[in-house]
C-alpha cells in the first residue's frame, strides 16, 4: 500500500487501542433486578421496622453495605478513575472478562445439558415446529443466494467494461476514472444485493406465507443478508481481485483475492452468527444458550483472525518495509517502518479488544467500536484517494509551448521544481486532517467544538493566511524572475549576449530572492503573532554597521551593478581593466576575473576599475601601420596593400569575419627611417587579431614581390675631427666569409678629404667586399 495509506492505518490502529482499552476499564452497569426477586414484601418490611432489635440489625447491615460500596461510588469518568493505575484496571478487566466468559460458558453447558436430557425440549420446544421453521428458513436462504449469484453473474460483464475503461480510457485523470468506476461497481453490486433481498422476501412470502407465525426467522436472515452483503460489496470494491481497474487498493490480484476471501469469511461468520443464529437460539431454545453460542461464535472468529494474522505476519512486514523505503516523507517512512514491525501485535490487540467488549459490554461498547472502525477505514480510504488524485492532477510534469519555452527557457524547469515541494506540503496537510478526523471518530477529539473555540478559529485563520502569503510570494517570484529572464533572453533582447543575460539574471535573481524571502519571513512572523519590531530595528543597526565597516565592499557591489546594467562586459570578452588586458572568465557582483595572454588569472575588484575597455563590443578594427623606404613609391605600396587584402578575402574562413572593405587612411608619419602608411580592416568582434596576423603575412609577401623595401632603422657613426679637419683613423679589419680576419689587413688610412680608405686585400674579390658603414653605400648601388 502507499505510504500515506499505511501511515493513516497506523494512526487508526493506535487510536483503536487507546479508545477501546479505557472503555474496557469502565465497570459494567449492574443488570436490573427481576421483578419481585430479593425485594421484601411491604408487610414484612413493616414488621421489621416495628421490631426494635430487627430494626437495629437492619441499620447495621445498611451501614456495612454503604461502607463496602464507597470506593465504587465514583463514576467511571471521574478523576479517580482517570488517575487509577492502568495495570490494576487491566487486571480488573481481565478478571471480569474471564468471569463473564466462564459464566456464559456455564450457561451454555447447562443449556446444552438441558437440551440433551430432554428437560428443555419437553418444557418449551416443539420439535415439529422447529423442523418446519428450519426447512422454511433453508429454502429462503437457498432462494436468496441463488438469486443473488444469478444477478451477479449477469452483471459481471458490466464490471469488466468498467475495469477496461478505467485502465485504458483517455478522458479524465486515471484516479478520477478509477474512483468513478469503483463507485459505479459498488452501486451495481448494491443493486444486486437489493434485488436479491427483494427476491428473498418474495420467496419467504411464497414459502412461509404473509402472516405466518414462523416468519421471524426469515426476517432475521434477510435483514442480516442485506447488511452483511453490503459490507462485502464494500470489501469487493476495495480489493476487486478480478477487475484491476476498479480495485482501489494498489495491491496485486493474488493478494487482493486472498484478503477479500479472508475478510468475507470473517464478516459472514460473525455477522450471520450474531444476527441470525444467536437470535433464533434465544427465540426457540433459551436466552442463556444464545449467549453462550454468541460467545463461542466470537471466540471462533477471534481464533480465525489470529491464525490468519500470524500466518501472514512476515509477508505483510516485508511488503510494508519495501513501501517504507519508497516513501518520500520521512515521517511516513518512519511510521510505515514502525507499522511493519508491530502490525500483527496491533491487529491481535484490536481483535482481542473486540472480543472482550462483545463478552462484557455488547450493547454499548461493541457498536461504538465497530462504527468507529468503519469510520476510520473510510477516512483512510478517502485520504489515500485524495492524495493519489492530487498527485496525478498536479504531479504531472508541466510542459509549455515551444514559443513560450523559447522566450522563457527557465520557466518550465522552475515550475516543475516546485511540484514535489507542493505535493509534500499537501500530503502533510492531508495527514494532519485525516489524523484529526480519526481522533474525532474515536471520540478523542471534537473537531466541531475545537473549531468553535477561539484558539481553533485563530489557528485555522492563521494557517490559511500564511498559506496565502506563501502562495502570493511564490507567484511574485515566478512572475518577476520570468520577466527578468524575458528581458535578458538573447532571442528576445535584440541579440544581446547570453553571457550578459546569465550574469544579470543571476544578479537580479539573487537580489530579488533575498528581498522576497526577507519580506515574506517578516510578514509570516507578524501573522503568527511574533513582534517583528525588534527584528527590524536590529536589522537596521546591523545594516548600518556593515555599511560603515565595509565601504569598499559596498563600492564594489554598486560599481559592479552599474557595470553590468550598462553592459560594459560579459564573460568571454577581451577587456582591459586596471591596466590588465585579458579575457573575462568570471563575473560576480563584486569582482571580475581576467586571464591575460600569459595565462595568469587576475581577480580585479570593481572598486579599482575606472575605465572598462572592451575589445568585443559590436565590431572591431585591425589597424596596421606599414613603413616603406623613402625612395619607394607610396602609390605602388598602396596597390600592394590592396592586393594583400584581396588575397585575404579569398580565405574561406577569414572572409566571413571581414565586415567592410579595406580602408587606407594614408601616410601617417615621415619617420627617421621609413614612411608610414596606415590601413584599417573592420572585423567581427574578437577576430581583429587573427585578421591582423594573416594580413601582416600577406603584406610582407606582396611588398617583397613588388620590390618595395621595408626599411630597418639606420645609424650614422661619427668619429669626430681635429683642428685641421681630419678624422682619426678607424681600426678596420677584413673578415672572410668564415668570419676570420685576414692577416694582411691593416688599419685604414684617412685621406685628405677625411674619408677612410681600406688597404688592398690579397683575398679573393668575393671575400674582400666590405660594406662601408661610414659612407652608407653598398656595392652596385649609387653613392649617397
Amino acid at each position: 500500500m502507499p505510504s500515506r495509506i499505511c501511515a493513516l492505518l497506523l494512526s487508526a490502529l493506535l487510536l483503536i487501542m487507546t479508545t477501546a482499552i479505557p472503555a474496557l476499564a469502565q465497570p459494567a452497569e449492574a443488570p436490573p433486578a427481576e421483578d419481585g426477586a430479593g425485594a421484601p414484601a411491604y408487610s414484612t418490611l413493616a414488621d421489621m421496622l416495628e421490631n426494635e432489635q430487627a430494626r437495629t440489625q437492619l441499620i447495621e447491615q445498611l451501614r456495612q453495605l454503604a461502607a463496602e460500596e464507597v470506593p465504587e461510588a465514583a463514576p467511571p469518568d471521574s478523576a479517580e478513575v482517570v488517575g487509577a493505575n492502568l495495570p490494576a484496571q487491566l487486571a480488573t478487566l481481565t478478571s471480569k472478562t474471564v468471569s463473564e466468559f466462564g459464566e456464559q460458558f456455564d450457561n451454555l453447558v447447562s443449556s446444552l445439558g438441558a437440551l440433551f436430557d430432554g428437560s428443555l425440549t419437553s418444557s418449551s420446544l416443539d420439535l415439529g415446529l422447529l423442523m418446519t421453521a428450519a426447512l422454511n428458513l433453508g429454502l429462503v436462504i437457498i432462494a436468496t443466494f441463488v438469486l443473488f449469484l444469478a444477478i451477479r453473474r449477469l452483471v459481471r460483464p458490466l464490471f469488466a467494461h468498467l475495469s477496461q475503461w478505467s485502465l485504458n480510457g483517455q478522458s479524465l485523470y486515471p484516479i478520477v476514472r478509477q474512483v468513478l468506476c469503483s463507485a459505479l461497481a459498488l452501486l451495481i453490486d448494491a443493486m444486486a444485493v437489493g434485488l436479491a433481498y427483494v427476491g428473498g422476501n418474495l420467496a419467504a412470502t411464497f414459502i412461509i406465507g404473509e402472516t405466518g407465525s414462523l416468519s421471524t426467522q426469515a426476517s432475521l436472515f434477510l435483514n442480516a443478508f442485506l447488511v452483511i452483503e453490503l459490507l462485502k460489496a464494500g470489501m469487493r470494491m476495495l480489493f476487486a481481485s478480478r477487475y484491476e481497474g476498479i480495485r482501489l487498493l494498489p495491491i496485486g490480484a493474488k493478494d487482493a483475492s486472498y484478503w477479500n476471501r479472508w475478510i468475507a469469511r470473517l464478516i459472514g461468520l460473525a455477522g450471520y452468527g450474531l444476527m441470525v443464529v444467536v437470535p433464533l437460539i434465544s427465540l426457540y431454545l433459551s436466552a442463556s444458550l444464545s449467549k453462550g453460542a454468541g460467545a463461542l461464535i466470537m471466540l471462533g472468529a477471534w481464533f480465525y483472525a489470529i491464525i490468519v494474522i500470524l500466518i501472514n505476519r512476515i509477508k505483510v512486514r516485508d511488503g510494508l518495509l519495501s513501501v517504507a523505503q519508497r516513501a518520500t516523507l520521512p515521517a511516513s517512512s518512519v511510521a510505515i517502518g514502525l507499522l511493519a514491525r508491530t502490525w500483527h501485535l496491533l491487529a491481535i490487540v484490536y481483535f482481542t479488544v473486540v472480543l472482550m467488549l462483545t463478552l462484557t459490554q455488547p450493547e454499548k461498547a461493541l457498536p461504538y467500536v465497530l462504527i468507529a472502525t468503519a469510520k476510520s477505514l473510510a477516512i483512510v480510504l478517502v485520504a489515500s484517494l485524495v492524495s493519489r488524485g492530487i498527485s496525478q492532477i498536479i504531479g504531472r510534469r508541466i510542459t509549455l509551448s515551444d514559443e513560450l519555452r523559447q522566450k522563457l527557457p527557465l520557466l518550465e524547469p522552475r515550475l516543475n521544481s516546485y511540484i514535489p515541494t507542493m505535493l509534500r506540503v499537501i500530503n502533510i496537510l492531508i495527514l494532519i486532517t485525516a489524523a484529526m478526523c480519526l481522533a474525532n471518530a474515536w471520540g478523542l477529539f471534537d473537531i466541531a467544538s475545537w473549531y468553535a473555540s477561539e484558539s481553533g478559529r485563530n489557528l485555522v485563520t492563521k494557517t490559511f493566511n500564511v498559506a496565502v502569503i506563501l502562495i502570493v510570494a511564490a507567484i511574485a517570484w515566478i512572475s518577476l524572475a520570468s520577466l527578468i529572464e524575458h528581458k535578458l533572453n538573447q532571442a528576445t533582447s535584440n541579440g544581446q549576449s547570453s553571457a550578459r543575460a546569465h550574469t544579470l539574471l543571476s544578479l537580479f535573481r539573487n537580489a530579488l530572492a533575498i528581498a522576497l524571502v526577507t519580506m515574506t519571513l517578516m510578514i509570516v512572523l507578524s501573522e503568527i503573532g511574533i513582534n517583528i519590531g525588534p527584528l527590524i530595528a536590529g536589522a537596521g543597526v546591523l545594516g548600518l554597521a556593515i555599511g560603515f565597516g565595509a565601504q569598499k565592499l559596498v563600492q564594489d557591489i554598486i560599481t559592479g551593478i552599474f557595470i553590468q546594467v550598462e553592459n560594459a562586459m560579459n564573460t568571454g570578452d577581451v577587456v582591459t581593466l586596471g591596466g590588465i588586458t585579458g579575457t573575462a572568465e568570471k563575473l560576480s557582483i563584486r569582482s571580475v576575473g581576467v586571464r591575460d595572454v600569459n595565462g595568469t588569472f587576475h581577480l580585479i575588484p570593481f572598486s579599482s576599475v575606472d575605465v572598462v575597455s572592451n575589445y568585443m563590443r559590436g565590431f572591431a578594427y585591425h589597424v596596421g601601420e606599414y613603413g616603406i623606404a623613402y625612395r619607394e613609391s607610396i602609390d605602388e605600396a598602396i596597390i600592394a596593400l590592396h592586393n594583400a587584402f584581396d588575397e585575404l578575402t579569398t580565405d574561406p574562413e577569414l572572409k566571413l569575419e571581414i565586415v567592410a572593405p579595406l580602408e587606407v587612411q594614408g601616410v601617417t608619419a615621415l619617420a627617421d627611417s621609413a614612411v608610414h602608411i596606415r590601413v584599417r580592416i573592420k572585423t567581427t568582434p574578437g577576430m581583429q587579431w587573427a585578421i591582423g596576423r594573416a594580413y601582416n603575412r600577406l603584406v610582407k609577401l606582396h611588398l617583397d614581390d613588388a620590390g618595395i623595401e621595408i626599411p630597418f632603422p639606420h645609424t650614422t657613426v661619427y668619429f669626430g675631427e681635429d683642428k685641421q679637419g681630419q678624422a682619426p683613423a678607424a681600426n678596420l679589419r677584413l673578415v672572410d666569409k668564415n668570419g676570420y680576419a685576414s692577416p694582411e689587413s691593416s688599419a685604414p688610412q684617412a685621406g685628405e678629404d677625411g674619408s677612410v680608405q681600406a688597404p688592398e686585400s690579397h683575398a679573393a674579390p668575393e671575400e674582400a667586399e666590405i660594406k662601408s658603414a661610414f659612407k652608407g653605400d653598398y656595392p652596385d648601388s649609387p653613392e649617397t
